[in-house]
């Protein structure tokens, strides 16, 4: 029996996998992320608890056939990492570093497209090869897959979802240093920020009005509850949704997207929202194209950075 490890590295945790070659998840275990030191022990402690978790789980690590990796930030061809704030990182040769340590080969990708992979693998997206998945979450995060293989381009900058510009009127900046991003307004965020300012600027009764503090999930079970106003804001989402992907369809034309991350958790109010416009925005076949909610969850970065490995 042959063996690979799928690893899915954040900053707050590691989450680590061992799987079988043909995609069976074994065991899955979690490592806090040490960012100090700006994250020099990151990858030692990765390469220690993978040698000694399969030590003690029975799978002998001569049987690995290597180890794949999604970290957030952005990674080239050559497995090296631009750069992850989050973990304190500069330029990284993560790839050179990784096999050195482990002697194994290693595979390396971002973190949204390893989890793209890991839906296409053993997820939502079983059997397709051509789509598209868009993480919801703290900020807005993609994976798109055509032919089976995901598109990367030739900087590792492909499938930023999140930095679509789709206003051109916003005055604040995103986090990358534009403005009017998709991430700005369907991010968790994002949907809590413009709600809060559509209650400052207008006067329409809400039962989030009495909330301090509103989150995204708020304005989901608001209109779940039949909420005016966060029906409303369930609306505009989706508008503004279905427009950035209808522009993702007219260059990839996938089979399906699959809608992941914390704000995929609301269920199918999320589907309703964007679908209600995506036909409008697109044409032909494009419209034939289905929604669904992610199935891996937490574990699909672990899946997809085995199957990088694996392919």
């Amino acid at each position: 029996m042959k063996y690979v490890f799928g690893i899915d590295l954040g900053g707050t945790t590691v989450k680590n996998g061992i799987f079988t070659t043909e995609g069976q998840l074994l065991y899955k275990w979690e490592i806090p992320t040490d960012t100090s030191e700006n994250g020099k022990s990151i990858l030692p402690d990765i390469v220690a608890t993978c040698k000694e978790t399969s030590a003690r789980q029975g799978y002998p690590y001569e049987q690995f056939i290597g180890l794949g990796i999604g970290v957030p930030g952005t990674v080239t061809r050559e497995g090296n990492v631009q750069s992850c704030v989050n973990l304190g990182w500069g330029y990284t040769e993560v790839k050179s570093i990784l096999e050195d340590l482990s002697g194994l080969p290693v595979m390396v990708g971002n973190d949204a497209d390893v989890a793209a992979l890991g839906e296409m693998w053993q997820g939502a997206g079983k059997g397709c090869s051509d789509m598209v998945m868009v993480t919801l979450g703290t900020g807005v995060g993609g994976g798109v897959i055509v032919d089976g293989k995901l598109v990367r381009g030739a900087h590792g900058f492909g499938a930023e979802i999140g930095h679509m510009r789709i206003d051109f009127q916003e005055k604040e900046f995103c986090n990358c240093g534009k403005r009017g991003c998709l991430e700005q307004y369907c991010s968790a965020n994002g949907i809590a920020r413009q709600a809060k300012l559509a209650l400052e600027k207008g006067s329409q009764d809400s039962t989030l009005r009495k909330l301090k503090e509103i989150t995204a999930k708020d304005i989901f079970d608001a209109a779940k509850a039949g909420d005016a106003f966060a029906l409303d804001q369930m609306d505009i989402f989706g508008e503004r949704m279905a427009r950035a992907l209808s522009y993702i369809a007219c260059v990839t034309d996938p089979e399906l997207f699959v809608i992941g991350g914390g704000v995929s958790k609301a269920g199918p109010i999320v589907i309703d929202a964007i679908k209600r416009y995506y036909g409008e925005n697109t044409y032909g076949r494009q419209r034939d194209v289905r929604f669904v909610i992610a199935r891996l969850e937490n574990d699909a970065g672990i899946y997809g950075s085995a199957k990088l490995l694996i392919e």
